[in-house]
């Protein structure tokens, strides 16, 4: 891991997790100690919203993007001139594709929110494929919660 020095300097981490729901929590946790790092405190609006976004990333991988035998990896990294915060979440599935726009879901759904909460909390999101195989979904989350409410 590594931490910003002075303003404007990028700082970014990366880990490999079990493609599993445990994985997708480890996932939360290494993103909320980031912030830690990077003097936002777990208890921050950012804090908590870079969580979401990557919990709902991560457990999209999990749900959607798993193949067995594979990890999927987060990457997180801090723009401080930007007032951003990038999230990156790839797994191995390239044929599982994200839609580009987020899917409307049914309030009595029990799923299909994650995308429509990754939409509102970040300043733009969306996916690239990944060479040899498989695709990273990325959000951008802005440091200051005005930025985007």
């Amino acid at each position: 891991m590594t931490t910003p020095g002075d303003e404007g300097e990028l700082a970014s981490s990366c880990g490999q997790f079990a493609s599993s729901p445990r994985g997708a929590q480890l996932a939360r946790r290494l993103a909320v100690r980031c912030m830690e790092e990077w003097g936002h405190p777990p208890a921050s609006d950012v804090s908590c919203t870079v969580a979401l976004v990557v919990g709902e990333l991560a457990a999209n991988a999990v749900q959607h993007g798993r193949v067995p035998g594979r990890d999927f990896g987060l990457r997180l990294s801090l723009d401080a001139t930007a007032g951003l915060v990038r999230v990156e979440v790839a797994d191995a599935a390239s044929a599982k594709r994200p839609p580009t726009v987020p899917p409307t879901s049914c309030p009595e759904g029990e799923s299909g929110r994650g995308l429509l909460l990754v939409d509102v909390l970040a300043v733009r999101w969306g996916w690239a494929p990944r060479h040899p195989v498989g695709k990273t979904v990325w959000a951008e989350v802005p440091l200051e919660a005005s930025a985007r409410l």
